[in-house]
């Protein structure tokens, strides 16, 4: 008799098998994302087309769509160039209140939104600190587009940070020595070496606070002083709607925001993998 073949020994898992744990992720990303989600699809699918365009072509939420679109879309941008600049700064050096520094980071994830835009509204009112240095330039930040612009800033900034920086410290320095043993310039190492490592995770950032910035209204309603057609946000007219008893417009304005994010999130989760296949092939 051939002996018995030995078999190894099946390996524990951590967690229970795939079948078990996949149905618990089904069942819980279904209570809280896919069944609220649904709830107001269903409510404004019984609207025809019509009713759809009528309430989205007019002036307000159009202008609405814009302001959020344009403002949330420069947050990420200013976003991108200093939160780089503040990972760069809290994963390369070592410096005196470097942990404060990066404690300090989170607050706006902390703090309440309605804090922050008191907060934000009291410090560029014309009579606040920055206010008052700004007025005699002609620069208004309170009551306009500009102060939209710098609270999604504000609370847009920690996801680029956070994306950011595990990446910056999992680079191989290696590779920096020797472009600059080959003579590269310091410029030429973080365009052709940093940069590309860096840009899938700092798209996802930029793609993050960009999202967040979106939905964003505790900070917002206290400094954007809410002018229809100048300075009204997207989830202050839903709001304003919902105030108003207006339930079918509010729930139409809602769920066209919704489809427009997830359109540009998975453009930008699109362009994420092909960098990240880019930037494999070129290793």
């Amino acid at each position: 008799m051939k002996p018995a073949l030995l078999r190894r020994p099946r390996r524990r898992q951590v967690l229970p098998g795939f079948g078990l744990t996949m149905g618990y992720t089904v069942l819980w990303l279904s209570l809280i994302v896919i069944i609220p989600l649904s709830a107001a699809f269903l409510s404004a699918a019984h609207l025809p087309l019509s009713r759809w365009l009528q309430i989205l072509m007019t002036p307000r939420v159009l202008a609405s769509f814009r302001l959020s679109l344009s403002a949330s879309l420069i947050a990420a941008g200013i976003n991108a160039v200093f939160g780089l600049l503040i990972a760069w700064v809290l994963t390369r050096y070592e410096f005196p209140g470097r942990k404060l520094l990066d404690a300090l980071v989170d607050l706006p994830f902390a703090l309440p939104t309605a804090v922050a835009g008191i907060a934000l509204a009291t410090l560029y009112a014309p009579g606040g600190w920055l206010g008052r240095l700004l007025a005699p330039l002609g620069v208004q930040v309170a009551f306009t587009p500009l102060g939209i612009t710098a609270a999604l800033a504000f609370v847009g900034l920690p996801f680029v940070v956070r994306t950011l920086q595990p990446v910056l410290g999992d680079l191989d320095r290696d590779l920096e020595r020797a472009a600059e043993t080959l003579g590269a310039r310091p410029s030429v190492v973080f365009r052709r070496v940093i940069l590309p490592a860096l840009l899938p995770a700092l798209i996802t950032g930029c793609a993050l606070a960009f999202s967040r910035a979106l939905g964003e209204y505790g900070s917002v309603i206290f400094i954007a002083g809410n002018i229809p057609l100048v300075s009204e946000i997207v989830p202050l007219v839903i709001m304003t709607k919902l105030e108003q008893f207006q339930y079918a417009e509010a729930t139409v304005v809602a769920v066209a925001m919704l489809l427009l994010s997830f359109a540009m999130m998975f453009a930008v989760n699109g362009a994420q993998l092909a960098l990240q296949r880019r930037y494999q092939s070129r290793r």
